[in-house]
């Protein structure tokens, strides 16, 4: 893993978290944030169902997404910012339990593209399952604070 650059890193992701009002929406958290990792977690409420009463699988990427992309934020200067450019998201079980938590990765750091992975587990009966891989390019904006 490469140097820390933000010695303030944690504080600056997660003051993006809570600009992200569609993590608000449904209901997600970020508990965890570290160099080159973090953890979002999302209840399994009625509101981020699809027709079989599985987590949507748009809900699914959208965690994967955010956690991914924090991880590389994680690694970029306090005087830069994060966007997705790419992601491939394999959905690879129902994501049914009654939480989900999105771990993404940084496995690539750059000083432009960063790629990242996620793998996003249901939680059922305090077991973990597997339910979707991502993963992503990141282009770091240098200069551009987030609004």
């Amino acid at each position: 893993m490469s140097r820390i650059s933000d010695p303030h890193f944690a504080e600056r992701v997660r003051a993006s978290f809570a600009k992200q009002h569609a993590m608000d929406l449904i209901h997600a958290t970020l508990p965890v944030v570290e160099h080159g990792r973090t953890e979002i977690h999302l209840p399994h409420w009625s509101g981020v169902e699809q027709q079989h009463g599985f987590v949507h699988g748009g809900v699914v990427s959208m965690i994967a997404d955010s956690a991914a992309g924090y991880a590389a934020m994680t690694m970029v200067p306090a005087s830069a910012s994060v966007l997705t450019v790419e992601y491939k998201m394999n959905l690879v079980a129902p994501a049914d339990g009654d939480k989900l938590i999105a771990r993404g990765k940084v496995v690539r750091p750059g000083k432009t593209l960063i790629v990242t992975q996620a793998e996003v587990f249901a939680v059922k009966d305090g077991e973990e399952k597997l339910c979707a891989l991502m993963q992503q390019t990141i282009m770091v904006m240098h200069g551009k604070d987030e609004k």
